[in-house]
């Protein structure tokens, strides 16, 4: 990611891309008070600079069939930088695994992970855990209910008004 300098607009535009990233130029551009040219000019602007990774489709899970969402604590034996990386490649990697964190203290990692039944996470399980000689210890968590699922980072106050 680029230095980039951001000022009111730019922050603005954050907040609504977070928000809904499809809407269109024209309706982004009302948003946030600026003409459609400046507002696609700003927005190209921020996805080459790196601010803007990717936008997706957030799809509601209850629409897909059963799903087996597991969250995951996952401590290592060797704690070496080399391990630590050598096996956060390995779950990266991972088609189940939907996000990973480095955490400290306490376990080395925290895992999200989605699989479509216990037989699906069994084959997880002995992918990532039991055929792993530096997994010590893993803690697992099974989700019953996803009370709120909101992945916008919070901006800077200044973001909110002109």
């Amino acid at each position: 990611m680029t230095n980039v300098a951001l000022d009111v607009i730019d922050w603005r535009i954050l907040a609504e891309l977070q928000a809904d990233a499809a809407q269109a130029n024209q309706d982004l551009a009302a948003q946030v008070h600026v003409s459609p040219a400046t507002c696609l000019r700003r927005v190209r602007r921020l996805v080459e600079a790196g601010l803007v990774q990717r936008r997706v489709a957030l799809l509601d899970p209850q629409f897909l069939g059963p799903l087996l969402q597991v969250l995951c604590e996952v401590t290592l034996d060797r704690q070496g930088l080399e391990h630590l990386e050598a096996y956060e490649a390995l779950v990266l990697a991972h088609p189940a695994v939907q996000q990973c964190y480095r955490v400290s203290p306490g376990p080395d990692l925290v895992l999200v992970a989605v699989t479509r039944d216990m037989a699906s996470w069994s084959r997880v399980v002995a992918e990532l855990f039991t055929q792993q000689a530096n997994v010590r210890n893993i803690k697992t968590f099974f989700v019953l209910k996803r009370a709120k699922f909101d992945p916008a980072w919070p901006l800077p106050e200044s973001s909110s008004g002109l």
